[in-house]
């Protein structure tokens, strides 16, 4: 008797995925792998599943109906796996990760080895980049994201603190360029630039009034990553905005001061994110409160005069 369940995932990711060729990159499988699957799926249950053309693919009456119990029941084994996992002491199988650079290499990654280390049966992929990812579709276990979060309704959330900024600079630079003391004396200042989706984020300024300002500033250099940033401050580039709790790694050593430390970035706040489901596995149960637990002391909090932001 046949595996009943033989094609069964690879049929609803086909479904969820809208494509045979997203479905093969999620599975790790190709293209035509993944059409044969289907294949044999259709043959075993004498119906066809999906029409499909050379641009397009559509779930039949039958395959409608079929992909709604599909779905029903991987839930009610994931359900049934999670009940299992729920019963062990020691967390174990793949964990898939995705985390910004800076924040990925400095505060993540050493948390996630010594939870690697503790458990190890516990495999830990870590992703670390800048690129917005899509959590369910890239099948990812835990993301961390720093700023606003969208309204979504299949993913489930915990705030680990806030990520606050201030501005540094290498002492050579500001022995040759002076020292800005306000927004206003930013304006002819050599400043490095983070760049998203390859613009130039703006300079906007906490400043001692507690009102937002953007500072008029012309980049000299721009980076996606934020060590590049660090980099180029670190050889007298400019002034760069840091993550404060980056930044007082390089003012332990004097590599980098504080310039304008009555002058902030506005806040963001850093969260993991999971896809959402009735039963968590342990493997995610345990790296989030490994997370939880160290983060928030690493990343800090102000300096205790930080202008409060006054809404205008």
């Amino acid at each position: 008797m046949s595996d009943i369940l033989d094609g069964v995932t690879t049929f609803v990711r086909v479904v969820e995925t809208g494509s045979f060729a997203l479905a093969a990159e999620r599975l790790n499988l190709t293209r035509s792998a993944v059409g044969k699957v289907i294949v044999r799926l259709e043959k075993r249950l004498g119906v066809r599943l999906l029409n499909r053309t050379t641009r397009s693919q559509s779930l039949t009456e039958d395959g409608q109906a079929y992909y709604d119990r599909c779905v029903r029941a991987l839930a009610e084994l994931e359900a049934a796996e999670a009940d299992l996992d729920s019963g062990r002491r020691e967390p174990r199988g793949r964990l898939r990760v995705s985390v910004p650079q800076a924040f990925g290499h400095h505060c993540v990654a050493p948390v996630l080895l010594g939870l690697a280390r503790r458990h190890p049966q516990l495999r830990i992929d870590i992703s670390i980049t800048d690129r917005f990812v899509d959590v369910v579709e890239e099948g990812y276990d835990l993301v961390v994201r720093v700023g606003p979060l969208a309204d979504s309704v299949s993913l489930a959330a915990r705030k680990l603190g806030m990520q606050y900024a201030s501005i540094g600079a290498a002492p050579a630079y500001l022995a040759r360029h002076g020292t800005p003391r306000n927004v206003d004396d930013l304006r002819g200042h050599a400043v490095i630039a983070y760049l998203r989706a390859g613009t130039a984020q703006p300079w906007d300024v906490v400043d001692v009034d507690g009102q937002i300002r953007r500072a008029q500033v012309q980049p000299q250099l721009g980076f996606d990553d934020m060590q590049g940033i660090v980099d180029a401050a670190l050889a007298g580039f400019g002034l760069a905005w840091l993550p404060s709790w980056l930044l007082s790694r390089y003012e332990k050593t004097g590599a980098l001061v504080t310039v304008m430390e009555n002058c902030f970035r506005p806040a963001q706040e850093v969260h993991l994110v999971w896809p959402k489901s009735r039963y968590l596995p342990l493997k995610t149960r345990c790296a989030i409160d490994a997370l939880v637990a160290e983060i928030p002391a690493m990343i800090g909090a102000p300096a205790a005069d930080a202008p409060r932001v006054r809404n205008t």
